[in-house]
């Protein structure tokens, strides 16, 4: 292995950052030997913020050998281009610092891809490349043996390498993953992590992962932070919706009937159901309380599944269960789902005689695209999800956006739209491109406008391996290359339209096209930019931006986020610049909550801050913020709400003044829970409602039985007065007519009493939740702030959701408090110890009253038991049970039937508001 000659131990004397600091970035140096007590530094920023700079800098005070890792080539030359201008102030590159991970320097600065190639002893191109394949796998790496690992520790260590910054860290991937965590292992570095979206839609294990890679956070700068520094501009996204095409429609409702079909076969299916009455745990459950309790789904389904084909529980499991009253749930998709994974696939000893049955009906369910990787689902599939993510009707909305922002903004409009692929079937070279537009990419994007170009907007295109211009844009192109010696470039007019002109791929001009493109774009020659996330969506850099486009229906909404980061950033001499983003949704009207696509988008916006149209215009995340409905069902709401959406996204001068109204409401942004109110009209005007008909009940029950009573005197002096034999038989009958009274109103009185006392008792419980739960940290040492400095904040806003947050502490402390009250409000799961609740209200009011115990606090009984006391003293009496005991379990078993059975109840989520 080649090691540097003059290998420095230190930076050279000189070296300092030749501006001044932000704000925030000075914030996280002030406190960074705080910071770096544990040997990381975590810091979470959006795009625009200076995270480059801020790891720089950190690496510098550290004053160690360093290896910086990033996730693409061009962010790996970012890197070194910042230091050099803004610590060196030159151009030239050091020796000192080294591209090349087999070759390391004092500062080695390499991709993740790069290392992990390396410690396999594989070579990859020197260059950045965009996917194209159709089925192209975002986690697929190569297999890794890690041959050469060894010999890249080496070189490290004799480079004394002991700071490692990690660029983006959400980039990381399973094998990259563990090649950097043993690299990381065997040098014990200082470890910088940064990045614009941590990965919180990864599954706890790799959340978990996460953390310990790049340490717990420990700043977050964030959007509003940012807006008031004047680093990015006011800005706010929407969503345009559409429905499928006829043929996808069709499509998706074909495999809806197929799987009703499917449903109610498997449901009366004969050998199924002796397949589950012939299992042991069915026929002998006292002897298999432990496989019960370890699989409460299966048995639950299996249980449910029996009851929906008319076979009575027997008293035995409604002993297990401790609750001989309980109402079983109806037979669903998702209890089905449970019941075939478990005949399928879980259960491996007991369906030994019924191979040809499984065969049989596995086959079956895959025919009808009911199962995929062995992951069974009814509600949706691949094809189906395919089908809404990339339907063509997202071209007319791409279409829809360009007119209507073209109409606001003019020869001012600088429009990006961002998606997974070029197409380049869709380029012909005849003299009319008649080709029919069936998917969805650069090439069909570009011709859908070109072709409808009525107002003449300036079109352009920008990818790595297809570059198309204005004609009128060609002698600023050629400029600018003649300006960088690059000499003649070969460019051909476009065969089905001359007024745009193809670029020729050339070896001179590979590295600079971008940049080239992207200063014509910024000038006003291109209007509107078509490219590929792969190549724009993260380290370019064109502050123009005021209108994004997100078309991209690959990937994460880490990714989402990183493209969006394109238009929110300030653009020097453009003091009045804003931004909207665009996010474009298909709706499956045949789905109770709008479909996949919609519910990916809905899940991808818990990252996204930004003005809220819902809450008086305060700053908060979730795509409740924009006031679309939950459930969206039919043409008429899609077509109003996007004339909703449009009458806002016009007004960008009112967008200037929310975010300006919106920041004096606040100070920082806090991460709290929202526990929602499960009515959709506002909670004061149902808690009002409730309480009116309360009295209103009350008041009618009197009347009625004083009218009965009056009728019936008047009415016994006549008619009935021959029947009545003696004044008992008078007053017998009026008692009569007084308990059908009280049997008829005292039902709906009583009803309305319950609700209202209900809600009535929310907000206090989840503040009082929070006060015991911040106790029980405090005495597990998982918070360390002090008492005096920390406290619980709940409020509940007009439409009755209750928020709850951590005031005060450190980033690390007010997350994990989130993470634990989530674990506490949400339906139970199989917690370790679970609280009860006992209120005075309990036999006459259904209410959800078991609570998990945290799993940190309940690995500890000590902690369980200290946390249930100050339940007991703060929240309400109540009972800690010990769920790996035989009576826990038959209270988890109750419970979580009871919480599974709610699939449609909304829940408890995370979100963000700035105050």
């Amino acid at each position: 292995m080649e090691l540097q000659i003059d290998r420095l131990t230190a930076f050279p004397e000189g070296i300092n950052f030749q501006y001044n600091w932000r704000k925030y970035q000075q914030r996280v140096l002030d406190g960074l030997d705080e910071h770096l007590a544990d040997g990381h530094l975590h810091v979470i920023a959006p795009p625009g913020s200076g995270k480059t700079i801020l790891g720089l800098e950190v690496a510098r005070r550290i004053n160690n050998a360093t290896l910086i890792l990033t996730p693409s080539i061009a962010i790996r030359n970012q890197w070194i281009h910042r230091f050099c201008e803004m610590f060196l102030q030159t151009e030239h590159v050091p020796a000192w610092i080294s591209k090349d991970i087999r070759k390391p320097a004092f500062m080695t600065v390499v991709t993740y891809q790069g290392l992990h190639a390396a410690c396999n002893n594989l070579r990859i191109a020197e260059e950045d490349t965009e996917i194209e394949e159709e089925e192209a796998d975002d986690e697929t790496v190569s297999a890794s043996h890690n041959q050469n690992l060894q010999n890249i520790i080496d070189g490290l260590k004799q480079q004394n390498v002991k700071t490692i910054v990690i660029d983006e860290a959400h980039h990381l991937k399973n094998e990259w993953y563990f090649t950097l965590s043993k690299v990381k292992e065997a040098i014990d570095p200082v470890t910088i992590g940064l990045t614009a979206t941590p990965p919180y839609d990864v599954s706890p294990n790799e959340w978990q992962r996460y953390i310990e890679l790049n340490g717990p956070v420990s700043v977050e700068i964030t959007v509003p932070e940012l807006v008031i520094e004047g680093d990015l501009c006011p800005h706010q996204d929407y969503v345009y919706l559409s429905l499928p095409t006829q043929t996808e429609a069709e499509n998706i409702s074909n495999f809806r009937q197929r799987m009703l079909v499917l449903f109610d076969e498997i449901k009366q299916d004969k050998i199924l159901v002796t397949a589950i009455e012939n299992h042991p745990v069915w026929l002998q459950p006292e002897e298999h309380l432990d496989w019960i309790y370890t699989n409460l789904s299966c048995y639950s389904a299996s249980l449910i599944f029996l009851n929906a084909n008319g076979r009575e529980i027997p008293k035995s499991h409604l002993n297990i269960i401790d609750d001989k009253g309980i109402k079983i749930p109806g037979f669903d998709y998702k209890w089905a789902e449970l019941l075939l994974d478990f005949y399928l696939y879980k259960e491996k000893q007991y369906f030994k005689g019924f191979e040809e049955h499984k065969k049989n009906l596995e086959n079956k369910l895959r025919r009808n695209g009911a199962i995929e990787k062995r992951q069974i689902c009814f509600s949706q599939n691949r094809q189906v999800t395919g089908l809404l993510s990339s339907s063509i009707s997202k071209l007319e909305s791409i279409k829809q956006i360009v007119d209507f922002e073209y109409r606001q903004l003019n020869h001012n409009l600088r429009m990006v739209i961002l998606t997974d692929y070029i197409r380049k079937e869709y380029y012909t070279n005849a003299a009319q491109n008649n080709s029919e537009l069936n998917k969805i990419g650069v090439i069909t994007i570009f011709e859908k406008l070109r072709r409808e170009n009525n107002t003449r907007i300036k079109i352009g295109v920008l990818t790595g391996s297809v570059v198309i211009i204005p004609r009128s844009a060609y002698p600023a192109f050629e400029a600018m290359t003649v300006a960088q010696g690059l000499g003649k470039i070969v460019c051909e007019q476009v065969p089905f339209d001359e007024d745009y002109i193809l670029i020729e791929e050339c070896s001179q001009l590979k590295n600079e096209i971008v940049h080239i493109i992207t200063e014509i774009f910024e000038q006003g020659d291109i209007e509107l930019l078509i490219g590929t996330k792969s190549l724009l969506g993260e380290g370019w850099d064109a502050p123009a931006i005021n209108t994004l486009v997100l078309a991209s229906f690959v990937g994460s909404f880490v990714l989402s986020n990183q493209m969006r980061g394109r238009a929110i950033r300030t653009q020097n001499g453009n003091l009045g610049k804003t931004g909207n983003i665009w996010h474009l949704a298909c709706i499956d009207t045949t789905s109770a909550t709008g479909g996949d696509d919609f519910d990916t988008l809905k899940r991808r916006f818990g990252s996204f801050v930004g003005i809220s149209f819902k809450d008086n215009y305060g700053i908060e995340s979730g795509i409740g913020r924009l006031n679309i409905p939950e459930k969206i069902s039919d043409e008429i709401q899609i077509e109003l709400g996007n004339k909703e959406t449009m009458r806002h996204a016009a007004d960008r001068e009112a967008l200037k003044k929310y975010w300006i109204a919106a920041l004096e409401k606040g100070v920082t942004l806090i991460e709290e829970i929202k526990v929602p109110f499960p009515d959709e009209r506002e909670y004061q005007a149902v808690k009002s409602l409730h309480f009116t008909r309360t009295i209103k009940n009350l008041i009618i029950s009197l009347g009625i039985g004083l009218f009965d009573y009056l009728m019936n005197m008047i009415s016994s002096i006549g008619r009935m007065g021959r029947s009545l034999n003696s004044v008992e038989g008078f007053y017998t009958y009026l008692a009569i007519v007084s308990i059908v009274g009280v049997a008829i109103f005292g039902r709906k009185t009583f009803k309305a009493f319950r609700l209202y006392v209900k809600y009535r008792d929310i907000a206090k419980d989840v503040q009082q939740i929070g006060d015991a739960l911040l106790n029980a940290m405090i005495k597990a040492g998982i918070v360390k702030t002090s008492y005096d400095k920390i406290s619980i904040e709940a409020s509940v806003d007009h439409f009755g959701a209750v928020y709850c947050y951590i005031d005060g502490g450190s980033t690390f402390e007010k997350s994990t408090f989130i993470n634990m009250l989530h674990e506490v409000v949400s339906p139970i799961d199989n917690p370790r110890y679970v609280i009860t609740r006992r209120s005075i209200f309990m036999r006459f009011i259904n209410q959800e009253d078991f609570h998990s115990v945290p799993e940190v606090i309940g690995r500890n009984k000590n902690t369980a038991v200290y946390f249930s006391q100050q339940w007991e003293r703060l929240v309400g009496p109540c009972e800690l049970i010990f769920t790996r005991s035989i009576e826990g379990r038959r209270l988890l078993l109750r419970a979580r039937i009871k919480s599974l059975s709610a699939q449609l109840e909304k829940k408890p989520e995370r979100i963000n508001r700035w105050q």
